[in-house]
């Protein structure tokens, strides 16, 4: 069949690589995609939010199956759209993406359901936000409500940085509309991993464990961002710990969801964070996450375009993992995730042996690969342990060492 990837970033790229390994995929074309796609792909011209563009397209190439990467166009409903022209497509209706698009809704269906999360209050007034912070004390965590590309969460260390933050989102509007309410979060001491399954209403598959680098530089220093690097599974998360994460959080959401009336079909990312008392919810995605996808597709032993069409023929894809581990690290453009200059070339990479590279925000020079965007390449390896894995992964990246043009993390997985 021919399939549609809808996004322009590292995930899309990802989901594009293992969707190119099965006999299944006739044509793979990618709207907009991005340079490093293109290797791969038919990219179009095509904004990921222009849906009636994207419809008459697919009904055009004969598209057989559609997969939306990004947040974006699921919240706004391209879902809805697509089903309403008689296109399959994989990903939640606009209401059933509201887990992503809301915080503020997440939260109140947790506590409504019963999913293990951080106490919380949600605010629309400064003052009383500032109110709350100075009651409760730090750390704690503030978020705007809306999509921020994952850049709408600040892990305040004190009183004075929270309030910052509130001010920052609820005065300045430093994320418009996604910041005209903040939710106010108890901090989660302990260790996070995230936990993504293939959702179609109450059939939950879930996939290995993974674990995301958020803050920009090495120790865990710097603001948060997309992402720095990630790596998958996670060995010290316990697998009871994993079956509770499975069961009454993934499990219980999309019973949740489908008791509403509002069944969740596609990926359901849970972000975890594994306290004293087990894992509880630091946020939901309504899609694949980013870098996370990158380390967990590439051990996925199964055929991707039989994977999803199972899920959504309401089939149970018996999903079977590599032995082993990926492990990838993010190349950055200088400045990130702040302003940063576009137009920097990159030096030239070299896939070996299980090493690849993924591209996030790249496009074509005169010949030459340039950055064009904050997180600018992902260098991934797979390795029968952790260590080769990690080291492979560096060794890949080691063309940009001394570049002052971009950056990296040295300590993705060292912990």
């Amino acid at each position: 069949m021919n399939i549609l990837v809808i996004g322009r970033g590292g995930r899309e790229h990802a989901i594009v690589q293992k969707l190119a390994e099965s006999a299944q995929a006739d044509t793979i074309y990618a709207a907009p995609g991005n340079a490093g796609i293109a290797n791969i792909a038919t990219c179009v011209a095509i904004d990921e939010m222009d849906f009636g563009a994207l419809i008459d397209f697919a009904k055009n190439e004969n598209i057989g199956l559609t997969i939306v990467g990004p947040e974006a166009p699921l919240s706004a409903g391209i879902v809805d759209k697509f089903q309403q022209a008689g296109l399959r497509v994989f990903g939640p209706s606009e209401a059933a993406a509201a887990i992503e698009g809301s915080k503020s809704f997440a939260k109140d269906f947790m506590k409504k359901h019963d999913v293990p999360t951080a106490a919380y209050e949600v605010f629309a007034d400064p003052e009383k936000a500032k109110a709350y912070i100075r009651k409760q004390g730090a750390p704690i965590v503030i978020k705007a409500d809306g999509l921020a590309a994952g850049k709408g969460v600040v892990v305040a260390e004190t009183v004075e940085e929270a309030e910052q933050a509130v001010d920052d989102m609820l005065v300045s509007k430093a994320f418009a509309e996604a910041g005209a309410t903040v939710v106010i979060e108890e901090f989660l001491a302990g260790r996070e991993f995230s936990l993504m399954a293939l959702v179609n209403g109450r059939n939950v598959y879930p996939l290995t464990t993974a674990r995301d680098h958020k803050r920009a530089f090495d120790g865990d220093a710097g603001p948060n961002t997309g992402g720095m690097g990630s790596y998958a599974p996670v060995d010290d998360i316990p697998s009871d710990a994993y079956d509770f994460a499975v069961k009454e959080i993934v499990q219980k959401t999309a019973d949740g969801m489908a008791d509403e009336g509002e069944p969740f079909t596609g990926i359901l990312y849970a972000g975890l964070m594994m306290t004293e008392q087990g894992p509880k919810v630091i946020e939901f995605n309504a899609r694949f996450g980013d870098p996370e996808t990158q380390v967990i597709l590439p051990l996925m032993q199964n055929d991707f375009v039989q994977v999803v069409n199972d899920v959504l023929d309401e089939k149970n894809p018996s999903l079977k993992w590599k032995d082993g581990y990926c492990l990838g690290v993010v190349v950055a453009s200088a400045g990130y995730p702040g302003s940063y200059a576009k137009g920097k070339e990159l030096p030239e990479l070299h896939e070996k042996a299980d090493t690849y590279f993924v591209h996030a925000g790249t496009k074509k020079q005169d010949g030459n690969f340039v950055s064009d965007g904050g997180r600018v390449l992902f260098a991934g390896a797979y390795g029968s342990t952790f260590a080769e894995a990690r080291k492979k992964a560096y060794d890949a990246i080691s063309p940009f060492e001394g570049n002052e043009e971009f950056f990296y993390r040295t300590d993705i997985g060292e912990k």
